[in-house]
Formats: C-alpha cells, sequence, structure tokens
C-alpha cells in the first residue's frame, strides 16, 4: 500500500483539476438562480419554484453523474496498468516471478544464472563476460592491511562507487541479475554477483571455481573505499604489482587473473578502449596467452587513448597486458600458460576463487 500512495496522490490532483471547471460553472449557476428568485412576482412564485426544483433536479443530474463518472475514471486509472512515461507513471515493473526458491538452493541459482548468458543482441552474443567483469571489480577492491573493500557488503550498489570510471557499463550485469534476486530473494547481492562470475566462467568453457555462500549485503555505502583500488589498464609492471601485491597476490597470481582477458571486449562509451583481445570472446581458453606472445603488436592509430592492435587490426592489447611480457618474471609465466592450458585453468581457478573471498567472514560451511 505505501507503494500506491504517490499514484494516489497523484489521481487525486488530476480529478481535482478537472472537477474545478465544474465546481465553478455550479456555483455560477447557483448565483443567478437565487438572484432570479429575488427579483420574482409573488404570483409566479408557484411557477418558479417548479421551475427552480426542475433546475435543481438538473444540477443534482449533472453534480452526481459527474462524480460518477469521475469516481469510474479513477478507479480505471487506480485499477489499470501505470502508463511508462508521463505524470501518471508508477515506478519500473520488477520483473514477474511465479514461484521464488527455497533458501539455500544454489543449484536453482546457478541455473538461473545460466539461462541468462545467451543473448545474441548483446556484444558476441552472450552477458558472461561482463558477469565475470562484475565479480571481479566487486572483489579487486580489497586491501589486505586494513581488511577494507572486497566483494562483501556489494557496495557497488551505491555512489560513488557505481559512477567509478572502472565499473563503467558495469550497471548492464547489475540489472541483468535483478530477475535472478527476485526468483532467489534469500540470497544476497555480494553471493549472487561472484556466484555469476562463476558460473559464467564455467559456462563458457572454463575451470570449474570454488565458491561458497556467506557474503553479506551492506545497508548503504558507508563503507565504499576510496576509488583507485582497481587496476589501470594505462599502466605498467610496478602499478599491476601495487594492485595485486596489495590484496595479497603473488606474481604468477598476477598473470594468471589477467588470463580473463581471453573473455570480452573493450568499448569506447566505456573504458574507452575498443576491440577484443581474442577471436573467440565468449569462450574461456588460453587464447589470450598465445595471441600475446604469438603476435606483434604496433600502437593503434587513431584518436583514442593508447592501445596496440595486430596486423589486421582486429584484435588489441592494453599497456598492462603488454606489460606482462616486458618483465622478466610475468613473462615466463605468460610463456608457461600460451603452451598449457591446464597449467592456467588450474591457476586461474585457485587465483580466481581466492579474490572472491577476500575480506569475506564467512561462516563454517561447506561449498556450495
Amino acid at each position: 500500500m505505501a507503494a500506491s500512495a504517490p499514484r494516489l496522490a497523484r489521481l487525486g490532483a488530476m480529478l481535482a483539476r478537472q472537477a474545478a471547471p465544474m465546481q465553478q460553472q455550479f456555483r455560477m449557476l447557483s448565483d443567478k438562480a437565487a438572484a432570479e428568485a429575488v427579483k420574482a412576482a409573488p404570483e409566479v412564485a408557484k411557477a418558479e419554484s417548479a421551475s427552480s426544483g426542475s433546475k435543481i433536479r438538473g444540477f443534482q443530474a449533472i453534480l452526481f453523474g459527474g462524480l460518477g463518472a469521475g469516481f469510474l475514471y479513477g478507479y480505471s486509472l487506480f485499477t489499470s496498468k501505470a502508463p511508462e512515461s508521463g505524470p501518471l507513471a508508477g515506478p519500473p515493473a520488477l520483473p514477474v516471478v511465479t514461484k521464488t526458491s527455497k533458501p539455500g538452493d544454489y543449484p536453482a541459482v546457478r541455473a538461473s544464472i545460466a539461462d541468462l548468458l545467451d543473448n545474441d543482441n548483446y556484444d558476441d552474443g552472450s552477458y558472461g563476460p561482463v558477469l565475470v567483469r562484475l565479480a571481479w571489480h566487486a572483489s579487486g577492491t580489497y586491501d589486505k592491511k586494513t581488511g577494507t573493500g572486497g566483494s562483501n557488503g556489494a557496495t557497488m550498489r551505491f555512489g560513488p562507487e557505481c559512477e567509478w570510471a572502472a565499473n563503467a557499463g558495469l550497471a548492464v550485469a547489475r540489472g541483468l541479475l535483478e530477475k535472478v534476486k527476485a526468483e532467489h530473494p534469500w540470497i544476497s547481492y555480494a553471493d549472487l554477483w561472484t556466484l555469476a562470475g562463476v558460473v559464467a566462467i564455467e559456462q563458457m568453457g572454463g575451470p570449474v571455481i570454488p565458491w561458497r555462500p556467506g557474503r553479506v549485503d551492506d545497508a548503504d555505502g558507508s563503507r565504499i573505499v576510496p576509488d583507485g583500488r582497481l587496476p589501470d589498464a594505462t599502466q605498467g609492471a610496478k602499478h599491476l604489482r601495487d594492485v595485486f601485491h596489495r590484496m595479497g597476490f603473488d606474481d604468477r597470481d598476477i598473470v594468471a587473473l589477467s588470463g580473463a582477458h581471453t573473455l570480452g571486449r573493450c568499448h569506447a562509451d566505456r573504458s574507452g578502449f575498443v576491440g577484443p583481445w581474442t577471436n573467440a570472446p565468449t569462450t574461456f581458453s588460453n587464447l589470450y596467452f598465445q595471441e600475446l606472445v604469438n603476435n606483434k603488436w604496433k600502437p593503434k592509430k587513431w584518436d583514442g587513448p593508447l592501445q596496440y592492435e595486430d596486423k589486421t587490426g582486429t584484435l588489441m592489447m592494453l599497456s598492462s597486458d603488454l606489460a606482462l611480457l616486458s618483465d622478466r618474471t610475468f613473462r615466463k609465466w605468460v610463456h608457461l600458460y600460451a603452451k598449457d592450458e591446464e597449467a592456467f585453468f588450474k591457476d586461474f581457478s585457485v587465483a580466481f576463487g581466492k579474490l572472491l573471498e577476500l575480506g569475506v567472514p564467512f561462516p563454517q560451511q561447506p561449498a556450495a
């Protein structure tokens, strides 16, 4: 009923505006009738009385007829679907859910996520890559020294975190998962976002990622950390170490997690960069490392920020990607993963699972 109050207020105001001319007309007619009654001669009083009675009955018909029409019109507005725009527009409609799952039914949540992934009208035909990015960015703000940040709290629901440049475009992923949240209202957003990344990787051919529930949602954005903790694609090896070592990762983890660039593409209206890293952006594989090693990369000639392209101009790499080749320690892991997909899958599974759990005070329970 609380959600109906604004709509009732708008309806009342509209009906009042529509009734105002009728009220004015009624007052004018009443004043005129009173003046005529004063001037009338006694001998015509009886006739005038009959006439006045007729007018009054006419006024009553107009009045009650108008009120009845107004009531029916108002009732139809209240009971019909709210228009999508205009002064009587209601709030955005929530997904229609006929049945919700039982608390703790994580296989059902996984199935709901998997059902949303394929969409020919989005990017390369899958929402999988953007869901992986959501899980990554929701978790990658952790600082092991202060114990702040990480996936617990799902603070990206609030500003300013949702408005950070690094999170541009992730409203698509958050909005997409609202349908899953409606079907399974008992799961926290923090658990849902991280599980969505896990399911997306597995559905796109990647390794099984260890995941367990237990994250809780913050009520507000008071625990949002300062901007700048997520990787900057324009930076080099030192920056990568600063970001990942802050979370507790080593150099091997850095290269393994960078392998997530085998998925998806950059968008000029989000990061400013454009293009995919591989020719199979919806398949999880070691192709990113193969492209990195086997192609020759040259600066792209365009008006956008510095990025690199292969000889065809189809694929791209960022400065942070090429830093993996220029740094001796990083480079040895790049070459290993380019040759051995199984080794990459194993290391990525461990590192990504760790990323999703940073800063989460888990209760004692088995993995889902």
